[in-house]
């Protein structure tokens, strides 16, 4: 296959070191820790601000070709306006993308990954359509500065969480808890925000600079919970469509727009709960155009699988989960990670690209994210069985589905801050020592796993490297 293999990691955030501006997670870990679960902030991190050269020395030890990596708007617009740029961010990443290239990995960048500078979170965020215009001016900035050696470009990291998580549940920064309604104007105007950065690389920079722009959405497959139910089947369907295709449907379908389920249902809970007008905004034709067709690849972060069944208690709307109708809930027998929400189910992977490539006509895709969280340990045994089980899932999807995959990203490069997880739960290739000023890296057992993976191109569940104990597997795994 030709799929690339890289591995991608949030980056340091380094609050107000050298010009840069305060952003909405600087101002929660500060103002209100009791949000994360260890108290702690993204202040030092892994601290890749000053471990550029390490970590691509790093990187190309693992032999990974492309790099993820997310820019803060904060640090190149302090204050999130245009007119004030930070000169110091900007050099930061031109040496990053250079030590990259430098170094043979092609830089694979997002260009907002939740960290929204505060002072717009003072006008709403991402529920004020002003916000479209502050996008387009800091993506032009971004395009001027590295485009010339960044072909690579993702406007958005899972929109769904930013959406659901910052402006409905209050689980993520700026915690707000306007469910049915923030949701749905911040996923608006984020979908607008996209396709006006779409069109002025299209319009602006795409002839001379040749690169591609993509959107990043992440989701779960959705898996009736008892097989053959049509009321089950129906939801499992009906949550697709307004998770993942809430974002993806304006984007990849052929008609543009919402997913029209997402219309008819969010439409019809709004009247019957005396709203004078629909909580999902409307796009005029000119918007639909715009966002239709606005993504050269479609990049997906995926981790898990969850069941569906129908909602069987009255739930006090509005709310987004209301607006679905669904119940969700993953089976106990499946093998967890550390994070509550991610159990180990390969085959839902393979359903999900099977599905994409179904709904949207198989549109090249990326995946963007995937891997597992655990506490801590440099025998990872668990991670290992993930990446191989997830992999072969994909290599399936390629060779026995048809699916266009095109580039495999494991989610994570390093240990990191897990947002409101803070460092409680571990995703990386390597192990970060928090406690150390320094923040040593450590090669964990998967790291290794996955640079024989990278160079011998296969999946090997008899590999050990050396220094490690060998895993102890299920003899149905030995065989693949």
């Amino acid at each position: 296959t030709s799929m690339r293999c890289l591995v991608c990691n949030q980056k340091s955030a380094n609050f107000s070191y050298l010009g840069k501006g305060e952003n909405i997670w600087d101002r929660l870990t500060h103002s209100r820790p009791e949000h994360i679960a260890d108290r702690s902030n993204g202040d030092i991190a892994c601290d890749a601000y000053h471990k550029t050269v390490e970590d691509v020395q790093l990187l190309k030890d693992l032999g990974v070709n492309f790099y993820r990596f997310s820019l803060s708007w904060s640090r190149i617009l302090p204050t999130g306006h245009s007119n004030e740029v930070n000169s110091d961010g900007i050099r930061y990443y031109n040496e990053l993308i250079d030590e990259l290239i430098k170094n043979e990995i092609v830089p694979f960048v997002t260009m907002y990954h939740w960290d929204l500078p505060h002072p717009f979170q003072e006008l709403g965020g991402w529920t004020n359509p002003l916000i479209i215009d502050y996008f387009e001016d800091y993506a032009d900035i971004v395009f001027k500065n590295f485009g010339d050696r960044v072909k690579h470009w993702i406007t958005f990291n899972e929109p769904t969480l930013v959406c659901e998580h910052g402006y409905a549940l209050g689980t993520m920064a700026p915690a707000y808890t306007q469910e049915g309604i923030g949701d749905y104007l911040c996923g608006h105007n984020l979908l607008l925000s996209h396709g006006r950065a779409y069109k002025l690389y299209d319009e602006k920079y795409r002839e001379l600079q040749k690169g591609k722009i993509g959107i990043t959405c992440e989701s779960p497959w959705f898996e009736p919970k008892t097989d053959g139910d049509e009321w089950d089947i129906e939801m499992a369907e009906n949550s697709i469509q307004m998770n993942l295709g809430w974002f993806t449907h304006p984007i990849f379908s052929k008609s543009g727009d919402y997913p029209p389920i997402m219309r008819q249902k969010v439409d019809a809970m709004s009247e019957r709960e005396s709203f004078t007008r629909s909580r999902l905004p409307y796009f005029t034709d000119d918007e639909i155009q715009l966002l239709n067709g606005s993504s050269d690849f479609f990049g997906l972060n995926h981790y898990t699988t969850t069941l569906c069944t129908t909602m069987q208690w009255e739930v006090i709307g509005p709310s987004h989960n209301l607006d679905v109708g669904a119940d969700f809930e993953q089976n106990p027998e499946w093998e967890g990670g550390a994070s509550s929400w991610l159990k180990v189910v390969p085959w839902g992977l393979r359903k999900l690209l099977n599905w994409i490539n179904k709904e949207y006509g198989n549109p090249e895709v990326i995946i963007t994210e995937n891997g597992f969280s655990d506490r801590g340990g440099l025998n990872d045994c668990r991670r290992i069985n993930y990446y191989n089980s997830y992999l072969t899932e994909v290599l399936n999807a390629i060779h026995e589905d048809g699916c266009n995959i095109t580039g495999y990203t494991a989610w994570s490069f390093m240990d990191n801050f897990e947002w409101n997880q803070g460092y409680t739960e571990r995703f990386g290739l390597h192990f970060v020592d928090f406690e150390d000023p320094n923040r040593p890296r450590k090669p964990k057992m998967s790291s290794r796993v996955y640079k024989n993976i990278i160079q011998t191109r296969k999946i090997d569940w008899g590999f050990t490297p050396n220094g490690f104990t060998a895993c102890e597997w299920h003899d149905s795994k030995k065989s693949n």
